[in-house]
């Protein structure tokens, strides 16, 4: 269908992978592109949907769904991981090659399809129909072109090497790379999903990424080189950055439900920089071994703190840390971490360093305490600890946990010594970056603009 294109707003049909952690940047992605007058559908699942039925604020963002094979439970309710996938990836073609014919033959057909990159098959499913394609890629430039080297077959895989350099990063030690290529075969699922995203991305007309240039500047210049990549985050709301977005405090989708504003009550009575907020995402497991570790290193280390945890992790906690806890802590089930991080009273994040988090940190200006756990987590905290030097690392023992005296002794770091005062200043040398590049005129504003005037004339 040829469309009369010209002074028309472009319709952009956005498509992130069902987890709060893709959801999340790309609805921010798609509220810049509407900032830009584009019109834009989001896409998830019916399972997605049917989860946080009461949970939306889109304000002027459409929504349509496909399904994963599993409408009335999502991956909760598959038999596992790996039948989830086998499922969703033959089912999802399907239904959006359905979405996409309805749309083309109605009075709002679309004119490009922004897809996460782990939904690979979207390209050829868009591309059938001549539709224009974007990929979404949710994970740092520096994760994505180590994974990308293991997709081209360009590290040796299992490593031979203790230290790997690659093109626009620094030296990195194997124990920096993620697990599923420094432990090569202990994470299969992970490995097809993390390298597949690769497919045909030197195909597809445009690639973005959620990272901001100059955080990352060598690497966006080998990988621009590579796919034409263009940086467009932080994907974080813009009330926390260049508040040109007004009253966008919030991504505007909740899968754990509305946010409790007692943790903010909590933390108005409490000291400047007094409190650790500790949370470790939506996916965290952690072993009782190392949640009993966490609990007591904050005891005894004497500070305030906020612990999210979930109902189905508390049992982990002892009783007696329960019933302790309530002096100098306030464990919640989910908060709003934004408008956490931002408080006064908060003055480090203990964090799992998923890309997310560390994103959000870094546009706030919080120093970081890192516990990566797994996937691309590790090679953040890398990045916090000695390239961005917004944190430090709390280190495992022999058993894979980090112990109470670690994390007493790195939140005495951060909270009372003078490299935590150096920390804090870098972090909030990054917060001005992080603002000013989303703001108008900034690096990844720009190539946002470019993107939606390229759509205005295609």
């Amino acid at each position: 269908m040829e469309k009369q294109r010209q002074n028309q707003a472009p319709h952009i049909l956005v498509l992130p992978y069902p987890q709060q952690g893709h959801i999340n940047p790309m609805l921010q992605f798609a509220k810049r592109l509407i900032q830009n007058g584009a019109k834009v559908t989001l896409v998830n699942t019916i399972s997605i949907w049917n989860q946080i039925s009461n949970n939306i604020d889109l304000n002027s963002i459409e929504i349509e769904s496909i399904s994963d094979g599993y409408d009335n439970g999502g991956a909760s309710s598959a038999e596992s991981m790996d039948a989830y996938k086998d499922r969703f990836w033959k089912v999802g073609p399907k239904t959006l090659s359905q979405l996409l014919d309805k749309l083309q033959s109605s009075n709002k057909p679309v004119d490009c399809v922004v897809y996460d990159a782990f939904l690979h098959w979207t390209f050829d499913v868009s591309k059938s129909i001549g539709i224009p394609v974007a990929v979404f890629l949710t994970q740092a430039c520096s994760v994505n072109t180590i994974n990308f080297h293991a997709f081209k077959g360009w590290l040796d895989l299992p490593l031979l090497e203790t230290e790997i350099v690659l093109p626009g990063l620094p030296k990195l030690d194997a124990s920096d790379l993620p697990p599923f290529l420094n432990q090569y075969g202990t994470y299969p699922r992970s490995f097809d999903i993390l390298t597949n995203q690769f497919l045909k991305i030197d195909q597809a007309d445009w690639v973005f990424v959620n990272s901001f240039y100059e955080l990352e500047p060598k690497v966006v210049d080998w990988l621009a080189k590579k796919w034409g990549l263009k940086t467009i985050g932080p994907c974080v709301p813009s009330m926390f950055l260049d508040k040109r977005l007004q009253n966008d405090k919030g991504y505007g989708i909740s899968i754990f439900g509305p946010n409790s504003e007692d943790c903010i009550k909590w933390l108005d009575n409490k000291p400047k920089d007094s409190v650790v907020y500790v949370s470790f995402g939506s996916l965290s497991d952690l072993s009782e071994d190392q949640t009993k570790e966490i609990a007591y290193g904050l005891r005894d280390s004497g500070v305030y703190f906020i612990w999210v945890i979930r109902d189905s992790e508390k049992h982990k906690l002892s009783k007696e840390f329960m019933e302790t806890s309530f002096k100098k802590g306030l464990i919640v089930n989910w908060c709003p971490q934004l408008q956490v991080l931002t408080h006064e009273a908060v003055g480090c994040f203990v964090s799992h360093c998923g890309w997310n988090s560390t994103l959000e940190a870094l546009s706030v200006g919080v120093p970081v305490i890192a516990m990566p756990l797994w996937t691309d987590q590790v090679t953040n905290a890398k990045f916090i600890v000695d390239v961005w030097k917004i944190g430090v690392k709390a280190v495992k023992d022999e058993k894979e946990v980090v112990r109470r005296e670690t994390i007493k002794d790195c939140i005495k770091i951060i909270m009372e010594t003078e490299k935590g005062n150096e920390i804090k200043k870098n972090a909030i040398k990054w917060k001005s970056l992080a603002k000013n590049s989303v703001d108008k005129g900034g690096s990844s504003d720009k190539n946002i603009v470019e993107f939606v005037k390229e759509l205005t004339l295609y």
